[in-house]
């Protein structure tokens, strides 16, 4: 089993913790990865967008001129795609853009996003992540004595002062283990983990 060191807020290492091979050392599987974050990103589109084709704007029910003599290019209707008002060329409809995955597929593709920060030097652990106040400062130091000034944060409990002091900071982002995915994972440089959170994430992909 795969050990790393778990740090306090202070930087200082206070212990090590042993993680589960089966969640934290799997054989990475790049295309399993790469189909979780293009499903993900699919799965935002809302697929609202619309506009009209030439069978849906109004007006257009006549021919506009007879077919010869007029000097014009023959014409059907003013709302053919080419009439200022007409109907758009290949309009785009409403439509479902989501891409769906096994379970498995799910569960490998977060294993080896997990086993792909450990693997790379990039997992830091530490006992625990609480403030008393909302203080973006403070919390940009306690990241900076972590040597994670851009990363992901995972806890098990939501803390309201934690998530409120990381806000405002770009290049951080802070989730819970129940909402934790894999393009995030691989999006910020650093994974910030809590002990319980290490716990809690081996429990429920072990």
């Amino acid at each position: 089993m795969a050990s790393v060191k778990v740090y306090d807020i202070e930087g200082n290492e206070v212990e090590t913790l042993e993680l589960n091979d089966s969640v934290f050392g799997v054989e990475i599987n790049e295309h399993v990865m790469h189909l979780a974050v293009v499903g993900q990103l699919a799965n935002r589109r809302q697929g609202t967008q619309s506009a009209k084709t030439r069978s849906e704007v109004s007006g257009g029910g006549r021919k506009p001129w007879r077919q010869k003599g007029t000097g014009h290019a023959r014409q059907g209707s003013t709302r053919s795609p080419q009439w200022t008002g007409g109907g758009v060329v290949f309009a785009p409809k409403p439509r479902d853009y989501s891409v769906k995955m096994n379970k498995k597929e799910k569960q490998l593709a977060m294993k080896s996003a997990l086993s792909t920060k450990l693997a790379e030097d990039k997992l830091v652990v530490v006992d625990k992540l609480e403030m008393e106040e909302i203080k973006t400062s403070v919390f940009a130091k306690i990241l900076a004595k972590l040597s994670a000034p851009k990363s992901l944060i995972v806890t098990k409990d939501k803390n309201n002062n934690v998530v409120l002091s990381a806000n405002n900071i770009p290049t951080v982002k802070t989730t819970l283990v129940n909402t934790l995915n894999v393009y995030d994972i691989l999006k910020y440089e650093k994974l910030v983990l809590t002990k319980d959170a290490v716990a809690a994430i081996e429990e429920v992909y072990a």
